[in-house]
């Protein structure tokens, strides 16, 4: 019994000796100070690296599975740049592929686009009718769609009238009468007898049953209405010859959209069949009226076609470039 007494007195002794000792020694330093820790910056919030709007208020993954990114409210220099600044970290601007550019004042460009058809120049089109009543007797135009040259023969005609005509300036040549020479020949001009055909009639003084009559410009045969052996009066629209030079896109636009348009704007069109091929025109003309069941407004557009690329009936792309009014 006494021998188990001591021994637990050494067991204490021992244990409050050892305890006595790590008090007695130093203090080691392994937390940062308040200091630094108090001028760490601290996040606004953390946001996706390629969603700036996916915002946390503590770390953790964005719905890619990437890290968020802290964004703090002070610049990375440690400046402030005023009250309520936010600073966005540049991981996240690199990530997000921000540009920068300055701000200036411009008028608004809008583009209206639409759809249309490719259309002769009516201005450029001409109908031929025939002076007097007669006979093609010879017809130098096979088919609508014929290529035809300034001054190139269209058609021969027979006609009572014009073998009239052409005895009464034959008689007042032979007269050598100057009244009745002047008014014969304003009557075959009258007629559509050209002015070669009335100088080799003053010659010659030989009448011809057959008179041919040439093209007044060279373009594209659009109609012919005639065959050899026609009988024709004045009221007889026979050909229509147009150009291909210029020619008109008619569109539509929507009533909303009538208000953007005017005439003078500038027009882009494409084409499926020259793809990348782009042709630069204005609005020529804006419609009075509205198409009351589609609610659509026409429009007219012009186009340089000096190539002839450009055919009647194409369907094309066009994008008028409109401009809003700068608000005062």
């Amino acid at each position: 019994m006494n021998t188990n007494l001591k021994l637990s007195l050494v067991a204490i002794c021992s244990a409050a000796l050892t305890a006595g000792v790590i008090l007695s020694l130093p203090a080691e330093h392994t937390m940062p100070s308040d200091n630094k820790t108090s001028s760490k910056k601290e996040p606004l919030y953390w946001v996706a690296p390629m969603d700036s709007n996916y915002r946390r208020d503590e770390p953790g993954l964005s719905p890619m599975g990437m890290d968020l990114v802290p964004v703090y409210e002070e610049s990375d220099s440690g400046e402030n740049e005023g009250p309520g600044s936010v600073k966005i970290s540049p991981t996240v601007i690199n990530n997000l592929g921000v540009r920068t550019a300055p701000v200036e004042f411009a008028v608004l460009e809008n583009e209206v686009n639409t759809v249309g058809y490719v259309q002769y120049n009516q201005d450029q089109l001409i109908h031929i009718h025939p002076r007097v009543e007669g006979w093609v007797e010879t017809l130098y135009v096979k088919a609508a769609g014929d290529q035809v040259k300034q001054d190139e023969p269209l058609y021969t005609l027979y006609s009572p009238q014009l073998v009239n005509a052409q005895e009464e300036f034959v008689l007042a040549l032979k007269r050598n009468n100057p009244v009745l020479i002047r008014a014969a020949k304003a009557r075959l001009k009258s007629l559509n007898v050209s002015e070669g055909f009335i100088s080799r009639l003053q010659k010659s003084q030989q009448v011809l049953q057959n008179i041919t009559f040439y093209s007044r410009q060279g373009g594209v045969v659009d109609e012919l209405n005639i065959r050899e052996g026609f009988y024709v009066k004045p009221d007889t629209s026979m050909m229509s010859i147009a150009q291909l030079d210029e020619v008109w896109v008619e569109a539509e636009v929507f009533e909303r959209q009538a208000e953007l348009i005017r005439v003078g704007l500038p027009v882009t069109m494409t084409l499926d069949y020259l793809s990348g091929q782009r042709w630069q025109g204005q609005v020529d003309y804006i419609y009075p009226t509205l198409d009351a069941k589609n609610r659509t407004l026409r429009v007219r557009l012009r186009f340089n076609n000096q190539g002839h690329q450009l055919k009647p009936n194409m369907f094309a792309q066009v994008s008028i470039h409109s401009q809003k009014a700068e608000s005062s």
